[in-house]
């Protein structure tokens, strides 16, 4: 092979939460082709490369994944340095391994770079563990969106006793309370609703399974934000490590 793309997870936001792996690849990119959740502040480490909006986003006018693809390859033959840089993790709903196969398919060469999901740093934030040892045994990450609009099972869901952490469910709120509450869950099981995850201005709603379309109604929640469901959603330990940072 003798094109390479790199597909590079920016994180949920922070830059200074950008892998020194990451920053590596954007130095030595000649095109940056950025989505639209990265933070423009991790670009100070590609200044000489040509920035490509390609971005994607949920009800709203997107580039097409197939224009995407031709665009990587096209770029990669040329013999530019490619990087294509996702917010937060380009393998956890982030169209990286569909990416990967089709250049792999066509004869470029992939390398992945993981970032910090907005899950994990959002929980973080606001102190919340996403895994506790004799509260929470597990975490499961789940969109509330799916490519064929089918339900997820959700009953499964309700009684794994882990953590779930729902991305892209803002739209979605009445559909995630109803399945869960159907398959079991309690009425009252704590819900964190986190918004703008490890930005300055993330901002958090507490709520319950039951309460938690009211209330964010309230709060005026808005995309992108995550969901945080079960007991370890009422926890507040880890405030000073986000303080300190």
């Amino acid at each position: 092979m003798s094109a390479k793309v790199w597909l590079v997870g920016a994180g949920p936001g922070d830059p200074e939460l950008l892998t020194l792996k990451a920053v590596k690849a954007l130095n030595q990119a000649d095109i940056v082709m950025i989505d639209d959740l990265v933070n423009p502040a991790v670009l100070e480490h590609c200044p000489a490369a040509r920035v490509v909006p390609v971005g994607k986003r949920g009800g709203c006018r997107s580039t097409p994944q197939a224009f995407i693809h031709r665009l990587m390859l096209r770029y990669a033959r040329q013999g530019k340095c490619v990087v294509r840089l996702k917010g937060g993790d380009p393998c956890i709903f982030g169209r990286g391994s569909e990416e990967a196969d089709w250049l792999t398919t066509h004869g470029i060469e992939v390398e992945m770079v993981n970032g910090i999901t907005a899950g994990l740093a959002g929980a973080t934030h606001c102190g919340i563990p996403l895994t506790l040892r004799g509260i929470a045994r597990g975490v499961t990450l789940v969109t509330a969106h799916t490519q064929d609009d089918s339900s997820l099972n959700w009953p499964a869901l309700a009684q794994s006793g882990t953590t779930l952490v729902v991305y892209m469910g803002v739209a979605k709120l009445p559909e995630v309370r109803d399945s869960l509450l159907a398959g079991g869950m309690r009425a009252d099981m704590p819900v964190a609703m986190i918004e703008n995850a490890s930005l300055p201005h993330q901002r958090e709603c507490r709520s319950t399974l039951a309460a938690m379309q009211q209330d964010a109604h309230d709060f005026q929640l808005k995309s992108p934000a995550i969901l945080v469901i079960g007991e370890v959603a009422a926890q507040q330990q880890i405030h000073a490590l986000a303080e300190i940072a």
